[in-house]
Parts: structure tokens; sequence; C-alpha cells
């Protein structure tokens, strides 16, 4: 990995609307929290990879440890759907597709090769 690359969440946005639909969109790298989960749900993604937080669950708490992580990610993740007025993961996606900007990125927020 380059710390030079495009951020996968920035290039999301492009890819998604590439397929328009026909496949679903898959993303993992660098998300870690609930909130990452959601802002990737709302830019479009139709499943989150959580690598890294499941390795180092699995190393300091064993299956005890990843289903704990788990358990804080879903509670993470219903905290910010309510913050954003979305009772299920539908409304995330329904809300953000009307272009409402539930979920948007700053101009600035890119990366610089």
């Amino acid at each position: 990995q380059l710390d030079g690359a495009l951020p996968s969440i920035d290039a999301l946005p492009e890819i998604v609307k590439a397929v328009h639909g026909r496949i679903p969109v898959l993303i993992d790298g660098g998300f870690r929290r609930g909130t990452d989960v959601l802002k990737a749900v709302g830019l479009g993604a139709t499943a989150v990879g959580l690598g890294k937080p499941v390795f180092f669950s699995l190393a300091v708490g064993g299956e005890d440890g990843v289903v704990r992580m788990l358990q804080i990610v879903k509670k993470e993740i219903e905290a910010a759907m309510a913050l954003c007025g979305c009772e299920t993961m539908k409304d995330v996606v329904r809300i953000s597709g009307e272009g409402c900007g539930l979920v948007t990125r700053h101009p600035f927020h890119r990366s610089f090769l």
C-alpha cells in the first residue's frame, strides 16, 4: 500500500456510478468504526470489510474478542443511524440515493499524488 494512493472510500462513488447497480460493491481498507461503515454504505457500498479490527480482536480476546468487537461496531452503526434519522440500512441507501447529501466527501479531503 502506498501512502500516496487514493483511499478506497474516495474511489467508491465513482465505482458505484460505473457499475450502475449491476453488481454488488464491496469495500475494504481503513474501516475501523461503525461510522466508517455507515459512510461507506451511504456512498453506495453493498458491504464493508473490517479486516484489522477482526484480527486485532482475535489476537487479544480470541473468539469472544471478535464477538465483542462486532457488538461494538453494531452499536456504533445504530447510534450513527439514529443521529442521521435512519431506522434501517435501507433508509441509509434510500436517503443517500436521493442525493440529499447524507454522506459527502469534502473536495479537499482527497489524496494528492
